[in-house]
């Protein structure tokens, strides 16, 4: 989680200014779920996003239980 909180603050708080908890909770949202969780690579992933990490663990657990 520390890494998560890390890379927040550098690539996306720290360049923002919110008038509102709303907008600070919609632009927080967004970053998590549309670029960190679909766009942004992870090296501890093998250089893929957790979305595509997800998917491959299902795909092995499908033909694992097949």
């Amino acid at each position: 989680m520390e890494s998560v909180f890390a890379s927040l603050k550098v690539e996306h708080v720290h360049q923002a200014h919110y008038c509102t908890r709303d907008e600070a909770r919609a632009a927080l949202f967004d970053y998590l779920e549309v670029f960190y969780n679909r766009q942004r690579l992870h090296s501890g992933l093998g250089y893929r996003t957790p979305a595509e990490a997800r998917t491959a663990m299902s795909e092995i657990r499908i033909r694992m239980a097949a």
